[in-house]
């Protein structure tokens, strides 16, 4: 019939009432107020159910071995030591993961919290890092573990000739890794600088030269994802130390505080040290080899051109650690820095 709608109804049988008797006589007396006043003492906590703690049966999927599960973007703030001036407190996103064997479930995650936030007052180190990570593992009962912090640390910096200054912000990553009884203490920092193309800046000058032809050379904002390990047995590698070295290698730093004059020595700084993305891996790694305390290394280095649509890009290691034979599909995606 016109206008009709269509119900499907369905009246429940004897077989229906009898199944759910059970459930409404154990749901009619229920409260729906809050118990703010209900106190979990350590009988009733005994009671609770723990999923993630129980036996082999509850496994869905394949029974594997599982290299990583924890908790990532935990955040909190940290009080971090600087090299010439007294402590910062900077807000730190923290990932840890703990290695899951096969025949077990799964693990408690809000440990790893737990176990941070008792080291959480003091000034952090790799060495409160290392501990840190040797107590959730004993919580976890687990081999292997991985601990990050990513934090955005400030260094104030020097325009180039007007006597200004400003913070400069370095998004940096620390990481403790053990792994089949060996560990690791990492530090990876982003780097940002201008690169000028010497094919485009030799380009201009021909043209200048040959037909007086007005012309500019291209350049853009390029970042260098720089991530060492660090030496046992070595002085300590400062935040600071580590930026200085890539100073060092590219003094084409992007500027904070800049005016007339500085704009001009930038655009002179440019026109001094034009750089292909391949020189600019090798002279990060020219740095980076001649200190003792770094290690293993790995250099990643995108310039994201304005003269053509798509990025130019370089990746070079040095020793094991980084080694790999594929690579993450984000590994340059995410190289953009955002002002």
């Amino acid at each position: 019939m016109k206008g009709e709608i269509a119900v499907n109804i369905h009246l429940p049988s004897m077989d229906d009432a009898a199944s759910n008797v059970d459930c409404s006589d154990e749901t009619q007396d229920l409260s729906r107020d809050y118990a703010q006043d209900f106190v979990a003492d350590a009988d009733y906590i005994r009671t609770l159910p723990d999923l993630q703690n129980g036996p082999t049966s509850l496994i869905r999927g394949a029974q594997k071995f599982i290299q990583h599960v924890g908790i990532s973007n935990f955040r909190l703030p940290i009080r971090f030591q600087t090299r010439d001036s007294d402590p910062l407190v900077l807000e730190a996103s923290v990932t840890g993961s703990v290695s899951l064997d096969a025949e077990k479930k799964g693990i408690n995650m809000s440990r790893i919290m737990r176990t941070f936030y008792r080291q959480a007052e003091e000034t952090f180190s790799f060495d409160v890092m290392a501990r840190t990570l040797d107590d959730y593992k004993a919580d976890l009962e687990s081999f292997d573990a991985r601990l990050q912090m990513r934090l955005s640390f400030p260094m104030q910096v020097q325009s180039l000739r007007s006597g200004l200054s400003g913070f400069q912000y370095y998004n940096i990553a620390l990481e403790v890794v053990e792994r089949a009884g060996q560990r690791h203490k990492i530090v990876h920092l982003d780097y940002v600088y201008s690169s000028t193309c010497p094919c485009s800046l030799e380009l201009s000058e021909h043209a200048r030269r040959e037909r007086g032809q007005l012309a500019t050379p291209h350049s853009q904002r390029s970042v260098a994802r720089i991530s060492v390990v660090l030496a046992e047995g070595q002085p300590r590698l400062w935040f600071e130390d580590l930026v200085e070295l890539c100073r060092k290698a590219v003094a084409t730093e992007t500027q904070v505080m800049v005016k007339r004059e500085d704009e001009q020595a930038f655009a002179e700084l440019n026109a001094a040290n034009p750089i292909f993305v391949e020189d600019a891996a090798r002279l990060f790694c020219e740095q980076l080899q001649s200190d003792p305390r770094i290690g293993d290394f790995r250099v990643i280095a995108s310039h994201q051109e304005s003269l053509h649509s798509h990025d130019a890009i370089s990746v070079l290691t040095e020793g094991t650690t980084f080694a790999q034979t594929s690579m993450d599909p984000s590994t340059f995606a995410n190289l953009f820095h955002v002002g």
